[in-house]
């Protein structure tokens, strides 16, 4: 059985599948269900994060390795670990992409360094209207997906909402925050808690009876609208603000070959 997320930080099955791997990690923090507020009993443990590549490897003639996935099961619970490289993390940050901004500000941190802590606060000036486009399109797959389906689940349905959620909150006080509950407490959005109760009371792929789609589709629609205004009200800059100093901290930590 799963710990709860309060000990996930420490648990000894994440631990192992980041000493498990063979680069030196700039970060990697808890991502999926149990950051978003609804694992359900059997949720996998989803690892996100940054690694850091020698610089031999990075000026040689074959390609560096900038994407690393491990996925192991341990003690019974399958554990996923996926890592990028700073240069291609970094690039991403620059790209209004509202995904690795939710692993790097993860609270559910398991491996940090203090050039984690420096880039937390140079990516403050990658949190823009731009990401509007990320979790727009975003919404809308996972709205297609749960849409297809039959019968309908649940999973894909949340996603929906903490995606549109996770958006509109950014846009509005520039804080990235992946919780879905916690985003809710400004949007207070009534049926979700029964939403999350059928989605952490089950199986992760369970399916969800009596639905009703046009409600949903509604809601749906209604929040995409109220994401669009978000982004037109909302101060943020329109894109990154931050290249230079993501230019000086990749040549600092690229050139120590190491995350301190």
């Amino acid at each position: 059985m799963s710990r709860s997320v309060s000990g996930l930080t420490d648990d000894p099955r994440l631990l192992a599948e980041v000493a498990a791997h063979p680069y030196p990690l700039l970060f990697a923090t808890v991502s999926g269900a149990h950051l978003y507020g609804f694992p359900s009993p059997d949720s996998d443990f989803d690892l996100r994060g940054a690694h850091v590549l020698p610089l031999a490897e990075c000026v040689g003639l074959d390609d560096p390795t900038e994407t690393v996935e491990l996925e192991h099961v341990r003690d019974g619970a399958e554990v996923d670990l996926v890592t990028h490289d700073v240069r291609k993390f970094f690039r991403l940050l620059l790209r209004n992409n509202g995904y690795v901004l939710e692993q790097l500000y993860s609270p559910l941190v398991v491996a940090t360094t203090p050039e984690h802590a420096e880039l937390k606060e140079i990516a403050r000036g990658c949190i823009t209207r731009g990401c509007r486009r990320h979790y727009a399109g975003f919404a809308q797959g996972q709205w297609e997906l749960f849409a297809k389906e039959t019968p309908h689940r649940v999973k894909p349905l949340l996603y929906v909402y903490r995606v549109l959620l996770s958006g509109i909150h950014l846009l509005r006080t520039g804080e990235v925050n992946a919780n879905l509950l916690e985003c809710n407490e400004d949007m207070r959005l009534p049926y979700l808690d029964d939403l999350v109760a059928r989605k952490t009371g089950g199986p992760e792929k369970g399916a969800i009876n009596g639905v009703d789609f046009a409600f949903h589709r509604a809601e749906f629609d209604r929040l995409l609208a109220v994401l669009e205004e978000s982004a037109a009200a909302s101060p943020l800059p329109e894109g990154p603000t931050s290249r230079p100093a993501l230019e000086d901290l990749l040549l600092r930590v690229r050139l120590k070959g190491r995350a301190a």
